[in-house]
């Protein structure tokens, strides 16, 4: 016999360190038109900070990027992400379709996450995205700290590109804070985990990675669930 389907739970949101600094970080990039590249271990909370904000305001466009992207297949993501429906054309052509869509829209915002994955190819075009959109629209870098271990090994070996992105971004990679036992718990108890016991124990084996956060809840949920059931 199957056992009974439990329907999933929403996860509710809490607010932790990093998810107030990303926001910030990504108002001050939308209405001031400013860009930064901001770095934070796999699992700290980047793209959910990012999905949330992007949800919660007009022209912010985030774009979750992958490693086998070339350059056309990174400029046809975008155009879609911005609302381009049928994106088409050669680089140049697509390059410049991306530009105008931006520039037709009010503070737009641009948040390109996990750039780490994009190929030097592909992450040149941020200098050209700064240089043609300066003062007009915010762009944000998400990464791991892989990036800034990338860039300034491309720096010092004087590979192309390196400086001028380092440049760009006001020569400073933005590290964000593991997440703390009191944010954890705050996060627990928002998603109906109170027991401190099980909370200490989600805290020392999650690695400071949400993601197996998340995982732990679930589990801890279904588990309730089925005794309450039985």
């Amino acid at each position: 016999m199957k056992p009974k389907k439990i329907a999933p739970q929403p996860w509710a949101m809490a607010e932790t360190i990093v998810f107030n600094t990303l926001v910030a970080y990504f108002r001050d990039a939308q209405y001031y038109g400013n860009v930064f590249a901001v770095t934070g271990n796999a699992g700290c909370g980047k793209t959910f900070a990012a999905k949330w904000f992007a949800g919660e305001n007009k022209s912010v466009y985030h774009l979750e990027c992958a490693e086998y992207w070339n350059r056309k297949t990174f400029l046809e993501k975008l155009l879609l992400a911005i609302g381009e429906q049928q994106p088409g054309g050669n680089v140049a052509e697509m390059m410049d379709a991306t530009v105008d869509a931006l520039f037709q829209r009010e503070t737009p915002l641009l948040i390109i996450d996990e750039a780490d994955k994009l190929s030097d190819q592909v992450l040149y075009f941020f200098i050209s995205f700064y240089n043609l959109l300066k003062g007009h629209c915010g762009i944000i870098l998400m990464a791991t700290p892989h990036l800034a271990q990338r860039i300034e090994r491309g720096r010092r070996l004087k590979r192309k590109g390196y400086a001028e992105i380092f440049s760009r971004i006001g020569r400073r990679f933005i590290p964000l804070s593991a997440v703390s036992k009191k944010e954890l718990a705050a996060i627990c108890n928002a998603n109906s985990i109170s027991d401190e016991e099980t909370i200490t124990t989600v805290y020392h084996e999650c690695e400071g990675d949400l993601r197996r956060v998340e995982r732990e809840i679930h589990k801890r949920r279904r588990k309730n669930l089925q005794q309450q059931n039985n």
